[in-house]
């Protein structure tokens, strides 16, 4: 069957990315990063927590952590709550233990849910982002008019209410419209951990203000890596390590970069898995080239 004509005519296509948001630039044009204190690398740990509704919608697709069997599907269920009740207690454990500090988005309904939680994560210094209303809003240019708009503000209102103002925003499934990244900007949000274009901050035009897209790599998330491409533990672990070590022997060539990458409670927070965490949390412990911070403070030091 013949494509139509008009297959590769559509608005944006042009010289470079067929977007507007920011142009095409080769890493060896970028500006060089300088992190603090010298170091050639900075470490970006993302802790989501979510809240899986036992009958989701999954419109226009599932979240990937969602509900896998028929109603109730309890035991997905109930390892979704295990990861917020228990296993992310042991990741601020090994983190705390280690002086590290990670970013935390959180599903906005999980702010009153699971307040001890969240007083938990910013007695430890921790950076709470916001992660969307609940798992099942997945953004998408499909929905009514309004709704996404809606849930955003919603989000903003929640966190309002808890007493938070995050600057940080990762979306449920980090899907998005093309309208959201202008939704959260007009919202206050001025970072975003959806986007994976680069090793850098890039920041991203909107109508309504910078986003600084913050690379957060799908490659190294321990749920696709563990439970769906069932690599083990350790080439998991030896994977995040390796890319640090890129990293840092780029960085004369590149300046710094940055290696974010996911602990999601449900997986890395069970029992056999806390030993291979410690493991990877110990390799940016110990390397006095590494800087692990939250995704603030390295946007702030990529703008110079």
């Amino acid at each position: 069957m013949a494509l139509p004509e008009d297959y590769l005519t559509y608005p944006h296509r042009s010289y470079g990315m067929d977007q507007t948001l920011y142009p095409w630039r080769p890493a060896t044009e970028r500006p060089k990063i300088a992190w603090p204190d010298g170091n050639t690398a900075a470490a970006m740990i993302v802790v989501p927590l979510e809240f899986h509704r036992l009958n989701p919608q999954g419109k226009p697709f599932k979240h990937p952590g969602a509900m896998q069997t028929t109603y109730p599907d309890l035991r997905h269920f109930t390892t979704r709550d295990y990861g917020n009740r228990v296993g992310v207690f042991r990741i601020l454990d090994a983190l705390k233990a280690r002086g590290l500090k990670a970013v935390f988005p959180i599903n906005a309904v999980l702010l009153e849910r699971a307040r001890p939680l969240v007083e938990a994560i910013l007695a430890d210094g921790h950076e709470i982002a916001a992660y969307g209303w609940e798992a099942d809003c997945i953004h998408w240019s499909g929905l009514e008019p309004g709704v996404e708009a809606e849930w955003i503000g919603r989000t903003r209102d929640a966190f309002d209410r808890a007493g938070l103002k995050p600057r940080a925003w990762m979306s449920p499934a980090r899907q998005q419209s093309f309208q959201t990244l202008e939704l959260i900007a007009e919202a206050g949000f001025d970072i975003c951990l959806d986007w994976e274009q680069d090793t850098v901050p890039v920041p991203m035009q909107t109508d309504k203000g910078v986003v600084w897209a913050a690379p957060l790599s799908n490659e190294l998330d321990d749920r696709t890596l563990l439970t769906v491409r069932l690599q083990t533990e350790d080439e998991w672990a030896d994977q995040v390590l390796e890319a640090i070590r890129l990293h840092k022997a780029e960085a004369d060539r590149f300046g710094g970069q940055v290696v974010g990458f996911i602990l999601t409670p449900y997986v890395s927070g069970l029992p056999f898995r806390m030993k291979t965490v410690r493991r990877v949390l110990d390799g940016l412990a110990q390397d006095d080239a590494v800087w692990t911070a939250g995704v603030s403070e390295i946007v702030e030091a990529a703008r110079g």
